[in-house]
């Protein structure tokens, strides 16, 4: 009988750290009502996964001590002893989970919900405390059954609930959906033309080795005469929300794209759309707890670039940038980062691409072969299913795509995104990295050490051509939205026992990413570091447009020759998404 007595104390844990969790989810997503199904259905959901868990933890350690100690354990059903000190052990750990995700994802919270969040985990450190003072007390102190203790155990595991729950406060009111810009009466005049190549997971500390080495000749060029500085990135360092605050120069508070997709609990019909950091949440979707579904263009609560060039009455051409599908009416051509998902599709090819006019144009380049082996020898898994064949593959039909519409016509704007780079870093960085990764046999190590450097080859090829296509007054930026690092070995082994990909290489804990600016007007050398939001101002003001005061970044017009900035001042106008 003691054992099930022992049961129910850890699963009255279990549900008190389920409870932390809950909290933490409402303050990461404001816009959830606290006194929603909603809520108790994220409640009822982390209770199966982390609930469970952390009462089977619990029961096991108080079994084993069962063997170590001299006197037996009999607690109550509900025994402020035992209690006492899980729940102390619960509350420092949901407030540490409460400071780091704060500190994490302040990019993706506005300024009063950091602010509520942080008087949240004020109260649960103060409640932690508390408790762990009532453990030590009545361990020491005080006695069996003592009312006195129970009480006041009762009182501070309440309030380490209501407190922060309080804190958070009711729902915030979301922001409103965008409505898209019109194209702006086409501007007929000749101007320079701002080319963006958009690299995930590229680093500079992987280029400019190789480029000492002589192996990326066109990034050598490029180096050469170009403004380079790092940029900060943000957290979650997902595609989506990265590249959201590139095209905007806004933070994802403001932009409204916090993560790669919108999460449901079971059995929900409201979204969450950021999970917490640093405790595997996203095992949840992995494991079938919860239902993730892909962001899209409606996500958007502030402009992006190429609608603020196009409604200025400027051609743009875009291929492939993050949450353009469905496309939008635009000056020039867009093609969605979903082009080829809808290859075959029912909905074929349907808001794919801007104008419609265009789309034989595009069906026809990703219709054509492509060859890879040049990039992905076979000794390197060149299998035509394999992640890193697939990931050349749109790489270079996005490229054919937007180079042969671009000659047709002639924007001001270009920009396309390459993800190759990221997919397989994720997948060989080990190879590169022999100091961190020692337990790669020699033999693998040597048939998959290229397979990145081939890659950067690739990119280094493209590179190349928008050199070559630059002229007199052009600007070329090639921007990474963030780097690549070793992944954690404890992540690493997790990930594998949840049946992951076996990954190496990570972007998770937001390693910088960098602009090189080049052309005429370009100030060459290294620049004080800047921040991914910096890029949409700074390219406004190249094609003389005013930057937006609401927006995050700033227009570094330290990137460019005294002779460009001279004459041209930096205009804002308040905002363009009004």
């Amino acid at each position: 009988m003691r054992f099930l007595r022992m049961l129910t104390n850890t699963v009255l844990a279990g549900a008190l750290g389920a409870a932390y969790l809950t909290i933490l989810v409402l303050q990461l997503n404001p816009q959830v009502p606290l006194l929603s199904a909603s809520t108790w259905r994220w409640f009822a959901t982390l209770c199966l996964l982390y609930g469970l868990h952390l009462a089977v933890i619990f029961y096991v350690v108080i079994v084993l001590r069962e063997f170590f100690v001299l006197h037996v354990l009999s607690p109550g059903w509900a025994s402020v002893r035992v209690l006492a000190w899980m729940s102390a052990l619960l509350a420092a750990l949901a407030s540490t989970l409460t400071w780091l995700n704060l500190h994490g994802f302040q990019a993706a919270l506005s300024e009063d919900a950091a602010r509520r969040m942080t008087v949240g985990a004020i109260a649960t450190t103060a409640s932690a405390a508390v408790l762990l003072m009532i453990a030590i007390a009545h361990y020491s102190f005080g006695r069996r059954g003592s009312r006195v203790g129970a009480t006041l155990f009762v009182l501070a595991a309440v309030a380490s609930i209501i407190l922060p729950v309080a804190a958070r406060g009711p729902a915030a009111e979301p922001r409103s959906p965008i409505a898209p810009l019109l194209p702006g009466d086409p501007r007929h005049e000749a101007g320079p033309r701002l080319s963006l190549l958009l690299l995930d997971g590229g680093s500079l500390e992987y280029i400019l080795p190789r480029v000492a080495e002589g192996r990326l000749p066109a990034f050598a060029r490029l180096l050469d005469k170009a403004a380079v500085m790092d940029l900060a990135t943000i957290r979650p360092t997902q595609p989506d929300p990265v590249w959201a605050a590139v095209a905007t120069g806004m933070y994802p508070s403001k932009n409204g794209v916090r993560s790669a997709a919108s999460y449901y609990a079971r059995n929900d019909s409201r979204a969450v759309d950021l999970l917490p950091d640093l405790c595997l949440s996203h095992g949840l979707v992995h494991l079938g707890f919860v239902r993730d579904e892909p962001n899209a263009a409606t996500t958007w609560r502030a402009r992006p670039l190429w609608s603020i060039v196009s409604n200025a009455g400027l051609p743009v051409g875009i291929a492939r940038w993050p949450l353009t599908y469905p496309a939008d009416d635009v000056n020039g051509f867009l093609i969605t980062d979903r082009f080829h998902q809808l290859v075959g599709s029912i909905a074929e090819f349907d808001q794919a691409a801007s104008p419609p006019e265009i789309l034989p144009q595009v069906e026809a380049a990703f219709s054509e072969p492509v060859d890879v082996s040049d990039v992905l020898p076979a000794a390197a898994g060149n299998l035509a299913t394999s992640p890193e064949a697939m990931a050349l593959r749109r790489d270079r039909v996005y490229s054919r795509a937007m180079h042969r519409l671009a000659a047709a016509v002639h924007p001001r704007l270009t920009a396309i995104r390459y993800d190759g780079l990221d997919v397989v870093g994720h997948y060989y960085l080990r190879y590169t990295e022999p100091r961190t990764f020692r337990d790669v046999p020699e033999e693998e190590r040597r048939r998959f050490s290229q397979v990145i450097d081939r890659y950067y080859a690739f990119i280094d090829a493209e590179v190349g051509a928008e050199l070559d296509a630059l002229r007199a007054g052009d600007l070329l930026m090639v921007v990474s939205g963030f780097g690549m690092q070793p992944i954690n070995p404890l992540k690493q082994a997790i990930g594998r026992v949840l049946g992951d990909p076996d990954f190496s290489g990570t972007h998770e804990r937001a390693p910088d990413g960098f602009l090189i600016v080049s052309g005429t007007d370009a100030e060459p050398g290294p620049h004080q570091r800047g921040s991914i939001v910096d890029v949409a101002p700074t390219a406004l003001y190249f094609l003389g447009l005013p930057a937006a005061r609401d927006m995050d970044g700033f227009a570094r017009s330290d990137l460019f020759t005294r002779a460009f900035t001279a004459d041209r001042p930096i205009v804002f106008i308040p905002s363009y998404s009004r």
